[in-house]
């Protein structure tokens, strides 16, 4: 099984960013406890803060791999253009976000990829990317 995790925007900031709302911890860190975790599965990982370099990314591994778990942090919100690529892709993909969306401000509520999207994680912490990638599981 070959899974992609892709970040967007300001992701790369985890650990140094807002601590009390996105936590201690990097996502390079993370991201080697669940190789480590889950050894039997190829895991890729991307982040970018360029909506374009998303898409590309999304249509590279959208017909290769088994699943896309993304976190387009602000583009969630507003990104039409990362909603029509998901929607031009055969791997389901699954939403996650680090904090619970629907206990954030009234614009952070919305999401532009839940309607294409497989299905949506937030509000556990890292702990959201685990729960996506077990749900690829079967």
């Amino acid at each position: 099984m070959k899974i992609a995790i892709i970040n967007g925007p300001n992701l790369n900031m985890l650990g140094k960013r807002e601590p009390s709302l996105y936590g201690n911890t990097s996502f390079e860190s993370y991201f080697d406890d669940l190789k480590k975790e889950f050894g039997s599965i190829i895991l890729d990982y991307y982040q970018s803060n360029h909506e374009g370099a998303l898409i590309d990314y999304i249509q590279k591994t959208g017909f290769e791999y088994d699943g896309i778990i993304l976190n387009a942090g602000a583009y969630t919100h507003t990104s039409i253009a990362i909603a029509d690529a998901i929607r031009s892709i055969t791997a389901p993909v699954v939403e996650v976000h680090i904090s619970n969306i629907h206990k954030r401000e009234v614009f952070r509520q919305h999401s532009y990829i839940a309607p294409v999207a497989a299905g949506s994680i937030s509000g556990f912490g890292l702990h959201s990317y685990k729960l996506a990638l077990l749900s690829f599981i079967k």
